[in-house]
């Protein structure tokens, strides 16, 4: 296994979250992870992502240059500027909720989840971020559901753990939603 997801979005739509909580779940499994955040100018309304590796095998490098095997697509700007990073045969992942053009790609697996619209029927429209982390982990399986909790808790302390039921319920619904 071999992971490189892309993940972007608005900054303060939980991108950075997400992606340090997967490669924290990596690293509780003992698999080889790297977790690279984009801090730039980008943050302040435009484009915020980060790239995320998880493997059984060494990280060379933290960077995912038109190699990544899946992109978490939260907003029409990022899907503009990741959607060709994706090889051949890999997942795209798209808000559907913020986004309503589709990819252009015919090479890849495209799946379009109404994270805001999941989000908000379960109480807490920031939760959206965890819904399409639901659907990348039922698509790739790179790590387990109960490793994803307890990484929650690492990245963001026991003082958080009040909010575990809600993302536990925001990832399960990501998961139904691209089974459908």
């Amino acid at each position: 296994m071999n992971e490189k997801v892309i993940m972007a979005g608005f900054g303060g739509q939980g991108i950075m979250a997400i992606g340090k909580i997967l490669a924290y779940a990596g690293m509780l499994e003992n698999k080889e992870v790297s977790w690279l955040p984009s801090y730039g100018p980008e943050m302040r309304g435009g484009t915020a992502n980060c790239a995320t590796i998880v493997s059984d095998t060494p990280v060379g490098s933290p960077v995912i240059t038109n190699d990544a095997t899946s992109a978490i697509i939260m907003n029409l700007p990022s899907l503009d500027k990741f959607e060709n990073d994706v090889v051949p045969g890999g997942k795209i992942i798209i808000n559907s909720s913020l986004i309503d053009q589709k990819a252009t790609r015919t090479d890849v697996d495209v799946y379009y989840v109404n994270a805001n619209e999941i989000a908000r029927d379960l109480g807490n429209a920031k939760a959206a971020n965890m819904v399409m982390l639901g659907a990348y982990l039922e698509l790739f399986k790179p790590v387990k559901m109960d490793t994803v909790l307890k990484a929650f808790l690492k990245v963001f302390g026991e003082n958080k753990a009040k909010f575990l039921p809600l993302n536990e319920k925001a990832l399960l619904k990501g998961g139904e939603a691209v089974r459908k």
